[in-house]
């Protein structure tokens, strides 16, 4: 086990150091100059160059690509081209949103899609499994966008159920406002992550069905149902966990999109206005952290998988 905790840190720190490589170098080869946007249209060339040596611009890549991942290793994410304030506080700042929001996406994902996707594998010769099939099938197509418009629809336009838009300016400090403005976004996330994570049960349980422990199981008294709960369901959850490494990219990537619809002041929303601005220093710092949460729970899914999982630590021995 420590072998292995060594092996995935030092995938996790490569990880990382790829990505800030990647996102830096993408960054920079955009169209547009950067000094020019920031300037504005009414600078003179003499001010646009003499910002670019101000913000450092006129440097190696190297050199700058240095600066900022060895701020980043000291704790400090560079500061605004545009307003010169320090990224960090900021993003730190708006990860109270983005975060509260993908965790309540998870639960809700984990909630509608685990239940069902059993459900749909016990009843798969009924209709009601096919219809379980059915329309997971359709929900996991259709864009978060397009999810979300619907479930405005329903629960804020028609049962008011609901706010659609914004975060209370004092944030946590109310948390029954905070919580409620995040239920839609994160229901609006959680129900295509969770038709995924549906799909993937039902082909676990279905697999655990056919297992031979549980058909013995089935074969001394217990009928398949009760089987599979008493003893097929681990491996259903070993499944499940799993598959969550991956979907917790996609939560993130949702968030991105479902902050923008809802007017969310998270990263996502704070992203896609300084991408627009074209303010790099704060867009690689928002990438790297966003890419950064990405590895790291993956990092935790394999470890806590790896924990979990007997075969694999005999594999391991």
């Amino acid at each position: 086990m420590t072998r292995f905790l060594v092996g995935r840190l030092l995938l996790l720190v490569v990880g990382l150091l790829v990505a800030s490589i990647i996102v830096f170098a993408t960054l920079r080869v955009l169209p547009g100059d950067v000094a020019q946007i920031v300037a504005g249209t009414q600078s003179t060339p003499a001010q646009v160059e003499q910002l670019r040596q101000q913000l450092g611009l006129d440097r190696p890549v190297v050199v700058q690509y240095l600066d900022w991942i060895g701020g980043v290793l000291r704790g400090d994410l560079g500061r605004s081209l545009v307003t010169n304030g320090a990224v960090g506080p900021e993003i730190a700042q708006k990860l109270a949103v983005t975060l509260p929001l993908a965790g309540m996406s998870l639960v809700a994902a984990l909630v509608l899609g685990v239940p069902l996707g059993v459900l749909a594998a016990v009843l798969r010769r009924r209709a009601g499994g096919a219809v379980i099939g059915f329309v997971a099938q359709a929900v996991a197509a259709v864009p978060v966008v397009w999810a979300g418009m619907l479930l405005i629809a329903l629960f804020a336009v028609t049962l008011h159920w609901l706010p659609t838009q914004g975060f209370p300016l004092d944030g946590w400090d109310e948390p029954g406002r905070a919580f409620s403005s995040l239920v839609l976004p994160a229901l609006t996330i959680g129900a295509v992550e969770g038709a995924v994570i549906l799909r993937f049960t039902r082909s676990a349980t279905l697999a655990v069905l056919d297992a031979d422990h549980v058909r013995t199981a089935a074969a001394i008294g217990l009928t398949r149902t009760r089987a599979l709960l008493r003893h097929g369901l681990p491996s259903v959850a070993l499944t499940v966990l799993a598959v969550l490494g991956v979907q917790i990219a996609g939560l993130l990537v949702g968030a991105v999109v479902v902050e923008q619809l809802f007017s969310l002041p998270g990263v996502g929303r704070m992203l896609v206005t300084d991408v627009g601005r074209r303010d790099i220093t704060k867009v690689q710092s928002e990438l790297l952290v966003l890419t950064g949460l990405v590895l790291v729970v993956g990092f935790a899914v394999d470890v806590v998988h790896r924990a979990l999982d007997p075969r694999q630590r005999e594999v391991g021995e």
